[in-house]
């Protein structure tokens, strides 16, 4: 059977428990009468860590389960990539990770990454739980460890975590606030049910996600496949074939040109070349005004993300974009790029990581915004980027980047070409992502239904061990 089989068969016949009860907690609504709801410093013991990244010569050596550990795995098993780093003995002592914890985001840059669990399933020894988190020991003898792990990922107890976190730019949970969320309880065997039905329709979901990330991943490389050949001359759109004839570049990454085509440098198609964007600190940030760009909010694709920052019009007058400007992020994420269009965009500046480049009018904005989504450029950034703790390509760099241009008729036709050939890709790409999105919420759904008894999941004593499978 498929697991979506699998999965309907398993969800088909869950019913709500027949008898409920009022939890007193506007998050949880009903629970099941024989259910109690207590505050997490009833269910487990919190142990907030203060041991952060740096290495001391009178310390001990250690690996570092750190945020970024917690907030993109589920499950803490040996093998994750642990950073190095040290802590005393009481700290090794208190907040050495065991099997059975559940870790738990506490502090973060966006409030809804707030209260993100893990559950340690196994460990090696010498792995602390590192700064930014609560270590939660469940008490053994009322809570189960998978079962406060799941409680913790429903939106039921989630949202408590949510709503006490303080800040404006970065949120924060206190000590008090975490031990004070309710979690509803049922009895243990009953808590061991949930875990073990939710970690195996887990697997199934995950197996679907996974299959989809791997689609869109295909699509990805077909788009950029397309885009490549075309504005590096592999193919002529308008015949779909080679060129009749090439010519060497006389760069190495860039290999051999259609003879018609000229190389010039970034800079020698532009009216304005490489200028740096405004250094404002996040306490200026505000709801309103014009959109500051930074290199978060540029996606991979040359999308932006939804939301952002906004700065009053007069920090940011000679930073403001124009239609057909080309941003290209200079350090941290290299190379992700975005064209400007005041219609779709709306007023836009741009922050100091990212470069500009303001391109003339014999050479048409999109064929070069395009080029940056080439292997070639790819390339390029492999050989010019400077690797210390983060990777940084200035803008003297991206200025004199080789581009194989064609004539301003030809740079046409391969938009054209480019518009219609990828249209069809990236409207399966966003469906699928659709799909994606559509998985996730099935599985939040589930988990708080189950977690908040509004679905009975009987013993589950039937359903085979996914220890391990879980991501």
């Amino acid at each position: 059977m498929s697991d979506h089989g699998i999965l309907k068969s398993m969800t088909a016949n869950l019913k709500p428990y027949p008898n409920m009860k009022d939890s007193g907690v506007k998050w949880l609504g009903k629970v099941p009468a024989h259910w109690n709801v207590w505050r997490l410093r009833n269910v487990a013991d919190m142990r907030v860590s203060n041991v952060d990244k740096y290495s001391r010569e009178n310390e001990t050596k250690v690996r570092l389960c750190n945020y970024v550990d917690v907030y993109k795995n589920d499950r803490i098993r040996p093998g994750l990539p642990f950073m190095h780093a040290t802590a005393t003995e009481v700290e090794i002592e208190r907040l050495g990770l065991r099997s059975g914890d559940v870790l738990i985001t506490k502090d973060s840059e966006a409030w809804n990454d707030i209260g993100v669990p893990a559950l340690v399933e196994e460990t090696d020894p010498g792995v602390v739980s590192g700064y930014h988190l609560a270590l939660l020991r469940p008490y053994l003898e009322c809570t189960h460890p998978g079962y406060l792990f799941r409680a913790l990922q429903s939106t039921a107890v989630a949202s408590q975590l949510h709503v006490h976190a303080n800040g404006v730019t970065r949120f924060g949970l206190t000590h008090n606030a975490i031990k004070a969320v309710r979690i509803p309880l049922p009895p243990l065997p009953e808590q061991a049910s949930i875990a073990h039905f939710l970690d195996h329709a887990d697997r199934h979901i995950q197996r679907y996600i996974r299959a989809k990330q791997e689609l869109i991943a295909l699509l990805e490389e077909q788009k950029q496949t397309i885009i490549h050949q075309a504005v590096t001359g592999q193919i002529d759109v308008r015949t779909g074939k080679p060129y009749p004839a090439y010519k060497p570049s006389g760069v190495e990454w860039l290999g051999d040109v259609p003879d018609r085509w000229d190389v010039r440098r970034l800079k020698q198609v532009c009216s304005r070349s490489a200028l740096y964007g405004a250094n404002i600190p996040a306490a200026s940030y505000t709801q309103a005004g014009v959109r500051f760009l930074r290199t978060t909010d540029v996606m991979d694709d040359g999308g932006l993300k939804v939301g952002g920052v906004f700065l009053p019009c007069y920090m940011v007058r000679d930073y403001r974009l124009a239609d057909g400007d080309l941003l290209i992020s200079r350090s941290g994420t290299i190379g992700r790029s975005f064209l400007y269009d005041g219609k779709k965009h709306g007023p836009c500046s741009y922050a100091g990581y990212l470069v500009r480049f303001v391109l003339a009018s014999d050479v048409l904005s999109k064929y070069v915004f395009l080029f940056t989504k080439t292997r070639s450029f790819v390339e390029f950034l492999r050989v010019k980027a400077i690797t210390s703790t983060i990777e940084n390509v200035n803008g003297e760099k991206y200025a004199n980047c080789p581009l194989p241009l064609p004539s301003i008729a030809e740079q046409a036709a391969i938009v054209r070409y480019l518009d219609s050939a990828i249209e069809k890709i990236t409207a399966a790409i966003h469906r699928t992502r659709h799909q994606m999105m559509l998985l996730s919420d099935y599985r939040s759904r589930l988990i708080a239904d189950v977690v908040t008894g509004r679905l009975n999941v009987g013993m589950a004593a039937d359903l085979p061990d996914v220890r391990g499978e879980c991501s």
